[in-house]
């Protein structure tokens, strides 16, 4: 790609990336990402799938068990909502225009 005068090539100081600056536009008009030095290897495809469905399954296995215990708890705060209520003295409430 052909450089013009206004252009200027910059280094990102986080990513070490290349950024090339218009000055006339005052934005950045390329970028190229370094390459990556954790990229997975081919060879180790089987072992990420592998550690990514064990993954899952603890996942959906932990969803599961907070599904079936959900119901009790919420049964649970119901009967202690449910006994503060009974507990409370019964009252009028109050309103805005009883307060002139």
């Amino acid at each position: 790609m052909v450089k013009l005068k206004s252009e200027i090539e910059v280094g990102c100081p986080c990513c070490g990336s290349s950024l090339i600056i218009d000055t006339n536009l005052g934005r950045i008009i390329s970028h190229e990402e370094p390459e990556r030095t954790d990229k997975p290897q081919l060879n180790e495809a089987r072992e990420i799938l592998a550690k990514e469905a064990v993954r899952r399954e603890e996942l959906f296995n932990q969803s599961v068990q907070a599904e079936k215990t959900r119901g009790a708890a919420l049964s649970k705060r119901f009967e202690e909502a449910l006994q503060e209520a009974q507990n409370e003295p019964v009252t009028k409430p109050t309103r805005g225009f009883d307060l002139d």
